[in-house]
């Protein structure tokens, strides 16, 4: 079913996935599509734990309640609905990404790639099939180099991107040798020039962005440093981009940056990353700049490969003209030098910015650029991105990481989050931070007492439906699997930078 929702769209299949619901009394685990994804034994475990969900005496001794608050409802009162599959036509529809309604809107500002919900009359009532001959999912690491023909039967991508190394078919699946259009012979050692740079080793970067993401390979090769990114790629001719990186294992969401915020709160990113990903960066008075400005951290960085980044030596090759592309680097240097960033490296077709720490070092920015509102920061629910450059929290000294300094991951995932200990968040403590953390732990050992395959690398894409703190995510962090931590944007608090600033991922939705 349809609902109206961000610009990053949760799609309806996600390969070897497992959704937990935790306000209910049992757990249900959907794999693959509607339950069915291949795998006879991990299948038959949530068959039963969904047959058994009447009988919540399963785990009695915990108590189960949603972060909502929401009052208990009469049980008895429900009517069971059953929905059908739908054809086999519908196996890559997403209602809010559908191909032929995007058409009908403005193209300005890539407005038409963006959400557009189906009314109410056009919402299907069915559920989103597999496709036909749907596999179980290679076991990560296999995933990230491998997929299953069968699982997203596209083969264009090889065709259109077979030089840069982004996919190739081979039998009956599809190989991904870790190419990108920026990196052909290999993320890695495109991930460790940038490492030169940025510290990637030490757990200091943690999340990452990746806009115009392609097959996310940038993401998946970034797991070997244990940093995660965020991926995420419109749905335009190259319709399986998004949907091989949640098949590789990789997060990533239909998204783009367009005429809507990012679904994502302020500080939220240690890094962020461009990879020819064709979005004009000084167009609209640096609006998409001003926009990866506010989900940066204070001390984050900004990586740009591509054009227009050394133009002299590659116009040519762009087929484009010399004039045209030192016109565009002109403009991104002055928008980041107006953002106060600092420029740390150019070599090549990659440029690196650094955002200050705090705005002791930008005392005359505020005077020349319009300053968003503080409290719409995290604001962003459907709403217009604007022409305006997000305020630093207040420091007291020029040292002084603005928002507060984290700890390097692991160390920050369990330590109390800078948005708690400040108070920034009304009626959470402290405490009831380490409280959560310890009634989690409780719930996963619970979990993994019923599913014995929890922690053994059957699932790999996690989703929480209702997260909370993240505390979830925390107990349950592995290198075997990932969390989409979602954040209902009818929840009673904000807690989605508290995710963020523990070093896990997670999306504003409206359910």
């Amino acid at each position: 079913m349809a609902t109206k929702g961000n610009p990053g769209d949760l799609r309806s299949r996600s390969s070897t996935s497992m959704f937990i619901v935790a306000g209910l009394c049992c757990i249900f685990y959907l794999l693959g599509a509607w339950q069915r994804s291949g795998s006879g034994k991990g299948d038959n475990i949530a068959y039963k734990i969904t047959q058994k969900s009447e009988d919540c005496s399963l785990i009695s001794n915990l108590e189960f309640e949603t972060h909502h608050g929401n009052k208990a409802v009469n049980e008895s009162s429900f009517v069971v609905k059953e929905f059908k599959p739908c054809d086999g036509q519908y196996t890559d529809y997403t209602p809010c990404h559908d191909q032929a309604r995007a058409m009908t809107f403005p193209r300005e500002n890539m407005n038409y790639r963006e959400r557009h919900c189906p009314p109410q009359e056009e919402k299907i009532r069915c559920l989103i099939p597999a496709p036909k001959g749907y596999l179980t999912p290679f076991r990560w690491p296999k995933s990230r180099d491998y997929v299953p023909y069968a699982n997203a039967p596209h083969k264009s991508l090889t065709v259109e991107k077979a030089v840069q190394n982004w996919v190739q078919y081979e039998g009956n699946v599809f190989r991904f040798p870790g190419g990108g259009t920026q990196f052909p012979h290999g993320a890695d050692a495109y991930i460790e020039q940038l490492a030169s740079v940025i510290p990637i080793d030490d757990g200091t970067v943690r999340t990452a962005l990746d806009t115009g993401c392609g097959v996310a390979s940038w993401g998946a090769y970034l797991f070997k440093k244990n940093v995660i990114a965020m991926s995420f790629a419109p749905r335009d001719s190259h319709e399986a981009q998004v949907q091989f990186a949640l098949e590789r294992g990789v997060p990533a969401v239909i998204g783009v940056l367009g005429t809507i915020k990012l679904p994502y709160p302020s500080r939220a990113f240690d890094m962020a990353h461009c990879s020819r990903c064709l979005i004009q960066w000084g167009a609209n008075d640096g609006k998409y700049m001003m926009e990866v400005d506010r989900v940066l951290r204070p001390g984050g960085y900004w990586i740009l490969s591509g054009p227009p980044i050394n133009w002299r030596n590659s116009y040519q090759a762009w087929q484009r003209s010399k004039e045209d592309l030192d016109e565009e680097q002109k403009k991104i240097e002055e928008i980041a030098e107006l953002l106060c960033w600092e420029k740390k490296y150019e070599k090549g077709e990659t440029a690196i910015w650094r955002k200050r720490i705090n705005n002791e070092y930008c005392s005359d920015r505020d005077s020349r650029v319009t300053m968003c509102k503080i409290t719409e920061v995290d604001d962003v629910w459907y709403k217009k991105m604007e022409t305006c450059v997000t305020p630093y929290p207040e420091t007291i000294t020029s040292e002084e990481v603005s928002g507060g300094e984290l700890k390097p991951f692991p160390g920050r995932l369990n330590s109390v989050p800078p948005r708690i200990s400040s108070g920034s968040i009304p009626g959470v403590s402290v405490d009831s931070f380490h409280e959560d953390n310890k009634l989690w732990k409780k719930h996963v050992n619970a979990y993994k007492k019923i599913n014995k395959l929890l922690d053994s690398g059957r699932y790999r894409n996690v989703m929480d439906m209702n997260a909370g703190m993240g505390s979830f995510a925390a107990a349950l962090e592995s290198s075997k699997l990932w969390v989409m931590n979602v954040m209902p944007t009818i929840a009673d608090k904000d807690t989605l930078g508290v995710i963020f600033e523990r070093g896990l991922i997670g999306i504003y939705h409206d359910w």
